[in-house]
């Protein structure tokens, strides 16, 4: 059995390192993290037992981290409650009310690598010509994993941000299809924020606003987004486990997402 971590990795990166126009989305991309090393550590702990700095090895402490991260940061399962309040006529679940049989499921991965950075929207026909490529049907309870290649790139580079996504069409074909989890290794599930933004403001069509998210509100139906390392995954023939934090009343929490793949 090889395990294959499809989680991307949290790293602290200077905001001066991103364009300017990228600058404001670096609150959901990037943690802040107070790095608390040994000598801190060994201050708090001689204050807490009364002790010498001396008295522990080496004079060290413990090391710590304080954190502070959007819950829709790095590799992330979204809950129902992130689309809105209701699911059809039920009430939405938080992410603490999912149930883990419902986050370890079969995967298939979809190469959509032929349209990275262009922010194109994910057509049902490409949905289509990516399962006719592997021979592969989509069965219910399947995790769908779309690979575009975005996690390779750099977080300080444009084109990461200029990600194909999906459709209210396209999300839809997949939850009428039977999948249980829909995920990609892109920033987002939708289109990038410019496209929908200045495709919403050209149409005035509101129906364009955030629509394969918005989609989902209809299905019981579960977004991870910001995968990694899908080009190590074979097409199906996998297990995936999708394991967010329990945070109570939350609409998604980051999760270490990882395949189960027999040799």
């Amino acid at each position: 059995m090889k395990l294959v971590d499809l989680t991307r990795a949290l790293e602290q990166i200077d905001i001066s390192e991103f364009p300017d126009v990228l600058k404001p989305l670096y609150r959901i991309v990037c943690p802040q993290i107070e790095f608390v090393a040994h000598a801190r550590g060994a201050a708090v702990m001689s204050h807490l037992f009364g002790c010498h700095e001396s008295d522990l090895p080496e004079g060290e402490g413990w090391a710590e981290e304080n954190l502070s991260i959007s819950t829709h940061l790095g590799t992330h399962v979204d809950a129902p409650w992130h689309y809105g309040s209701k699911t059809a006529d039920a009430k939405a679940l938080t992410v603490d009310q999912i149930p883990l049989e419902e986050l370890y499921l079969d995967g298939v991965v979809l190469d959509l690598t032929d349209l990275k950075g262009t922010g194109a929207g994910i057509t049902v026909e490409n949905l289509k010509a990516a399962l006719n490529k592997i021979d592969y049907q989509i069965k219910p309870r399947d995790a769908v994993l779309l690979r575009t290649d975005h996690d390779l790139m750099p977080l300080t580079a444009p084109v990461r941000y200029n990600y194909p996504g999906l459709t209210a069409e396209s999300a839809t074909y997949l939850a009428e299809c039977g999948a249980l989890v829909g995920g990609t290794d892109a920033l987002g599930w939708d289109r990038p924020f410019h496209i929908m933004i200045a495709d919403y403001q050209q149409s005035g069509d509101k129906s364009r606003i955030w629509d394969a998210h918005f989609a989902m509100r209809q299905f019981r139906f579960y977004v991870v987004q910001q995968l990694a390392n899908l080009k190590e995954l074979p097409p199906h023939g996998f297990k995936v486990a999708f394991f967010p934090l329990k945070i109570v009343g939350a609409s998604a929490a980051p999760a270490r997402v990882v395949a189960f793949v027999e040799d």
